[in-house]
């Protein structure tokens, strides 16, 4: 089942195409990973799905729902977490907490409840402090816990790890690991590596349309490079293989780097096993032999360039 389905969407701000034909689905139970240059269209598509923002053509729908301009009913499924979530800085977490409950209707004892659960799943359990005195990761892990406390069915994290330490991002990317079972994550993030750490799908949205989408292995796939890294034990192994006839020829290009031969392959149906009898062939045993993973990075340079 898909959460969230978004089907033709276009928008425009005067004169400038921010979206054209968006096509996008975000399957149940999985985080999915939202990035894009800035102006790509991300924050846009975010207040779409909220309603905040009128489409000029499409749709968008929430568990099934359609999503209207400024109705909010489908807003009812969505928890959203800002890039920098406000709070009122006298307050304790708790107390935030029960405000933010009583305004969506919960009873007192169902934000105690549920907001003492959240609490010590963001790693404030036991923290009595004012909000004021709050690091920026405390900041945003007390916004997801707010976030949360309706029992969304899809999460929207607006850039949640931007600004803070490698520790803050670590503790965000494992809380949102943690919840996946539990609802459905959008996550907007310029941190690749972020994104190739926790999330099984992944958009990356460019001129208003998207350059790549699917799950990593999907796209890593479809990009993949037709090439291997060979590290030799010796120099001399490298010299002599380097040298090979069978090396020679315009449609394979050879990059050495040390004792590593790198080679890459024009032609997409060569799948390695000829390196490997020639290898075999010259009785060299290579200390590795590697084919070339495309990163996240490389796809996201090459998609918008």
């Amino acid at each position: 089942m898909n959460v969230l389905e978004i089907n033709q969407l276009y928008k425009k701000f005067g004169n400038t195409d921010v979206l054209s034909g968006l096509e996008m689905k975000v399957p149940e139970n999985s985080i999915f990973g939202f990035v894009g240059q800035n102006g790509a269209g991300k924050t846009t598509t975010m207040k779409l799905i909220l309603g905040l923002l009128k489409a000029d053509r499409g749709s968008i729908t929430v568990c099934g729902e359609r999503v209207t301009y400024g109705e909010t009913r489908t807003n009812r499924h969505i928890g959203y977490l800002p890039d920098v979530p406000e709070f009122y800085g006298y307050m304790k977490p708790m107390e935030y907490l029960l405000l933010c409950g009583e305004i969506t209707g919960l009873t007192k004892s169902q934000i105690l409840v549920k907001g003492e659960e959240l609490l010590k799943l963001v790693g404030l359990g036991d923290e009595r402090r004012k909000i004021r005195s709050f690091s920026r990761g405390m900041k945003q892990r007390l916004g997801i816990a707010q976030a949360l406390l309706n029992e969304p069915k899809l999460l929207i994290c607006d850039e949640p790890t931007s600004a803070l330490d490698p520790i803050g991002r670590k503790e965000i990317l494992d809380i949102l690991l943690a919840i996946k079972g539990q609802t459905t994550v959008i996550f907007s993030t310029h941190v690749l590596s972020d994104v190739e750490r926790v999330c099984d799908y992944v958009a990356l949205l460019h001129k208003g349309e998207l350059a790549l989408y699917g799950t990593l292995s999907e796209i890593k796939d479809q990009h993949r490079y037709h090439g291997f890294h060979i590290e030799f034990a010796k120099e001399e192994e490298l010299s002599m293989f380097s040298s090979c006839e069978e090396l020679k020829n315009p449609t394979i290009k050879l990059s050495k780097n040390s004792n590593v031969l790198t080679v890459t392959f024009d032609d997409t149906n060569n799948d390695g096993y000829f390196l490997i009898d020639l290898l075999a062939q010259k009785r060299i045993v290579p200390l590795r032999f590697e084919r070339i993973e495309p990163s996240l990075e490389n796809l996201f340079t090459e998609a918008v360039q």
